[in-house]
């Protein structure tokens, strides 16, 4: 018995084969990604025969046409495998003329004609598989005869060239985007990364000079305390190589590094220069910019200590606030000057600069005067309880 589908070809009953899928095949759609967007590509048009093959068998039942589900499938599949067969050299033309960012007139005017000849195309690959169809099912019907009936699609095919056209280019515009926003990305973090290697390649020399000036100051009053400062002095230095590479240390090892630092800073003042600590234990595993405190440290004895006769006092904190961390710096000294503001030397700017470039709008870098006197610096940034990629923070 034959009938026809909605192309009108006349088809045997019954004419439907389904290949299973070899282990061979199955291993290659995992391992090459050609195969996997080629086996997609034929879902996804094998899910549209589906759709139609339903749609026609149920309207064929309502209209009180007698014909088998596999009939259906097979006339529906028939025409959306051709459609995919002419979709590849469409999206191929969809993806060199593009509607955007050109003469879209001239554009449009080129497609509007490959359409037509797309819609021809179809019809012909179309009447040669009915008329196959037709032999396989021993029915006559000539080529002209399959021709003539599917020459009905001739508006549908249009249709079809359009949309796949549309979707081509909207998937090529967004899959630029998401491109160019990578490569943007990729850009912005390579510069950061620049950044935050330069301004450490800057603090490092401006530590070691700093203290080997404090050094060279008291190799004439006491070479016994210059000496044990030296011994300090290649300890930090090979801290400081050996944490030249990370960008951040746990507070723990961070507050190590100041101890060592700061025992250099009480020889060279003796009696003068006294630290207090106030670490909250739940704070010394999260991590910290490298050499963060220390800059700010410096600076309080330079402009809070030093300038007075009186014994200095300098406080460091660590404390968790929510989701942030505070960590200051206060001294004893004469507070913030009369305009308010501070005027910031190598490391001070160097420290801003660098939290800036790891947590951006999260932080903050803080100049307050102490509530009995004196300097407090204060910063705040993100609470990290594991190392988070400098990638991930900008």
């Amino acid at each position: 018995m034959s009938s026809h589908n909605r192309s009108g070809i006349a088809c045997p009953k019954g004419v439907c084969f389904y290949p299973p899928v070899p282990p061979a095949a199955a291993h290659a759609l995992r391992a090459n990604p050609w195969f996997a967007r080629a086996a997609l590509f034929l879902v996804g048009w094998t899910l549209i025969g589906l759709l139609y093959a339903g749609q026609f068998y149920y309207t064929s039942a309502k209209a009180g046409r007698t014909y088998s589900f596999t009939q259906a499938l097979t006339w529906s599949l028939a025409d959306w495998y051709v459609f995919a067969a002419l979709s590849i050299p469409t999206i191929y033309l969809a993806r060199r003329f593009v509607l955007f960012g050109r003469p879209w007139a001239r554009v449009a005017i080129f497609h509007l004609g490959v359409s037509a000849l797309f819609s021809v195309a179809y019809m012909i690959v179309r009447a040669w598989v009915g008329r196959w169809e037709a032999v396989t099912g021993v029915a006559n019907v000539t080529f002209a005869q399959a021709f003539n009936e599917v020459s009905k699609t001739f508006i549908f095919n249009i249709w079809i060239y359009w949309i796949i056209v549309s979707v081509t280019q909207v998937v090529t515009f967004y899959q630029e985007l998401h491109a160019r926003e990578l490569r943007n990305r990729e850009l912005e973090t390579g510069l950061a990364r620049a950044r935050l290697q330069a301004l450490q390649m800057q603090l490092n020399p401006h530590f070691l000079f700093n203290t080997l000036h404090t050094i060279s100051a008291l190799m004439h009053k006491d070479v016994n305390a210059a000496d044990d400062m030296l011994s300090h002095l290649s300890l930090l230095l090979r801290e400081t190589l050996e944490s030249s590479g990370s960008h951040e240390v746990q507070l723990s090892e961070e507050v190590d590094f100041l101890k060592r630092y700061l025992h250099i800073e009480q020889t060279r003042f003796g009696e003068r220069l006294n630290i207090h600590w106030d670490i909250h234990p739940d704070t010394l595993n999260a991590y910290v910019p490298t050499l963060v405190l220390q800059p700010i440290i410096e600076n309080a004895i330079r402009h809070g200590i030093e300038p007075h006769a009186r014994p200095g006092v300098v406080h460091i904190a660590a404390k968790r606030a929510g989701e942030h961390l505070v960590l200051s710096v206060r001294d004893n000294g004469s507070g913030l000057p009369s305009t308010g503001r501070i005027r910031e030397g190598v490391g001070l700017s160097n420290t801003r600069g660098r939290l800036e470039q790891l947590y951006g709008k999260r932080c903050s870098f803080e100049y307050l005067n102490a509530p009995n006197g004196g300097l407090e610096v204060r910063i705040t940034f993100p609470y990290q309880s594991a190392r988070v990629l400098q990638t991930e923070h900008t």
